[in-house]
């Protein structure tokens, strides 16, 4: 069965990019420190504000307004480079490579489907799989593992163009060759 290096290969690939999950829950330590700080700094100052800059019935001077806008200008960009580095992860190779993987599964059943000659169902099967690592695979590599390399395959967009070939073909080859019953083609 064709589809069946699909469905492996989807249930394998969802296991490394739901782990990215774990990835993202260590890296909450740093951000609820970033948060914690950034009320701290940020307090202060709407405090400060709130009693026209005086601090314990004493103006403050210029020197000591301007200390207290960059520590709140710091701990505010310290929340930010904290919120964007689970970001960068859930938004690209977390949630990405999960959909792709299913979408391999879902690919393997179909295929194994569709009375078409073996080099079409190949071809469609090798496509979702190369798409899925030139997509999902190098958001992982290029934004967990930091590989730049792997950020240039990314934006030729290669990636993601495979995977919409390969939805087109399916949803075609599909439409004229689905069966109600799994196709033995291990010929």
């Amino acid at each position: 069965m064709i589809g069946k290096k699909n469905i492996v290969f989807g249930f394998i690939y969802l296991v490394f990019t739901a782990s990215l999950g774990l990835v993202m829950v260590d890296k909450y330590g740093a951000y609820n420190e970033a948060v914690s700080l950034k009320q701290q700094s940020v307090g202060r100052l709407q405090q400060l504000k709130s009693e026209d800059f005086e601090e314990d019935l004493e103006a403050l001077s210029a020197e000591q307004i301007a200390k207290a806008n960059t520590d709140g200008i710091l701990a505010i960009n310290q929340l930010i480079n904290a919120e964007a580095a689970i970001d960068i992860i859930k938004g690209g190779a977390h949630a990405h490579g999960n959909l792709e993987a299913l979408l391999n599964v879902a690919v393997g059943v179909i295929l194994c489907f569709i009375i078409a000659p073996p080099f079409i169902k190949q071809l469609i099967s090798w496509i979702f799989i190369v798409g899925t690592l030139l997509h999902s695979g190098m958001l992982y590599l290029g934004r967990v593992f930091f590989m730049p390399w792997a950020e240039t395959v990314l934006s030729t967009g290669i990636g993601p163009g495979l995977l919409l070939l390969g939805l087109l073909a399916i949803g075609i080859t599909a439409a004229l060759r689905f069966q109600e019953n799994i196709i033995d083609d291990r010929n």
